[in-house]
C-alpha cells in the first residue's frame, strides 16, 4: 500500500483480513487442482479468547491443503464434518491417515455408513501408522509459527478467518491453484 502511496495503520490491516480473509479462502476452495486421493488429516491447538479450540487439516500425500476448519469441540461431529466438507470440494478419497483419535476413527465410520446408505460399495480405508502422518504434522508448524508472532485471538470467528487467510497464502505461494485464480481480484469483488 506504501507503494501505491496509501498509509495505513495495522489495526486497519488486520480488520480487513478479519473480514475478507475467510471470504476470499471460501471462493478459493473450488480453484484449487485437483488432489491425490490417500489423504492425511490431523488436528492442532490454538488459543482463543485464552483457551484451547481445535483446527483441524487435511491435506493429500504430497502436501496439498484440502481444507481446515476450526471448532470448539473435539469430537466425532467436528471429524464428520471436516470429511464431508472436504468430500464436497475434492471429492471422495480412497484412504484416510489418521493418528490414533477415537474423534477421527468415528468420523470415518460414519462416513462409511452415510456411503454406504446411498449405495457406493467401497469404504474409505483408514491407516493408522506411526510415521504417515507426520507429513501434517510438520505442516502444522507453518500455521504455529504465524500465530505465535500475534497478540492472540480474540474471537472465534475472528480466528477462523485470519487462519483461512493463513492457509490460503501458503496454498498460492505452493502453487495449488489453477492459473485463472487472482487472489486480489476477489478483494476487489468483495471490498467494492
Amino acid at each position: 500500500m506504501a507503494e501505491h502511496g496509501v498509509n495505513l495503520d495495522h489495526a486497519t490491516l488486520s480488520r480487513w483480513v478479519s473480514r475478507y480473509a475467510g471470504l476470499i479462502a471460501e471462493a478459493a476452495r473450488y480453484s484449487k487442482r485437483p488432489a491425490d486421493r490417500s489423504w492425511r488429516m490431523d488436528e492442532t491447538y490454538v488459543r482463543v479468547k485464552g483457551k484451547w479450540v481445535y483446527l483441524y487439516r487435511a491435506i493429500d500425500k504430497h502436501g496439498k491443503t484440502l481444507d481446515l476448519m476450526l471448532f470448539k469441540g473435539w469430537d466425532k461431529v467436528a471429524a464428520t464434518k471436516v470429511f464431508v466438507c472436504a468430500f464436497e470440494v475434492n471429492g471422495l478419497q480412497r484412504k484416510i491417515v489418521i493418528d490414533k483419535c477415537g474423534a477421527n476413527t468415528d468420523g470415518i465410520k460414519a462416513i462409511n455408513k452415510m456411503l454406504e446408505g446411498i449405495g457406493c460399495s467401497i469404504p474409505i480405508e483408514i491407516v493408522r501408522r506411526k510415521y504417515l502422518n507426520n507429513i501434517v504434522e510438520q505442516d502444522h508448524r507453518f500455521i504455529k509459527r504465524r500465530t505465535r508472532l500475534m497478540l492472540g485471538f480474540k474471537s472465534f470467528a475472528s480466528a477462523a478467518s485470519v487462519l483461512a487467510g493463513i492457509e490460503l497464502v501458503n496454498m498460492i505461494r505452493r502453487g495449488q491453484f489453477t492459473p485463472g485464480f487472482r487472489p486480489i481480484q476477489q478483494f476487489a469483488q468483495l471490498a467494492g
